[in-house]
């Protein structure tokens, strides 16, 4: 149970480094990947709360996060690309 809590606790010191690095990125892609580092937080958090609480409802909750993460994090990506193409003059 204190691994758990380990976990938890390295969770919230990463999610604190994601949000200075989402807030003083000094790149759009380094956003990104930021963004990307606080979905995967959250699964976390919330699997470790699955653990803790022994419900399952946490489970269908990380799941949503992981999928709205991944999607997210492709449109981000996605557009970047786009607006560097244009900045190069392509199509």
């Amino acid at each position: 149970m204190n691994a758990l809590y380990a976990c938890v606790l390295l969770a919230v010191l990463a999610a604190l480094l994601g949000f200075y690095r989402l807030l003083c990125g000094p790149t759009q892609s380094d956003r990104v990947v930021a963004l990307d580092v606080l979905f995967a937080v959250a699964v976390m958090l919330c699997l470790c709360a699955a653990a803790i609480t022994g419900s399952t409802a946490f489970l269908d909750i990380a799941l949503g996060l992981a999928l709205t993460g991944f999607v997210g994090t492709l449109a981000w990506a996605r557009l970047i690309d786009r607006r560097q193409a244009e900045a190069r003059g392509r199509p």
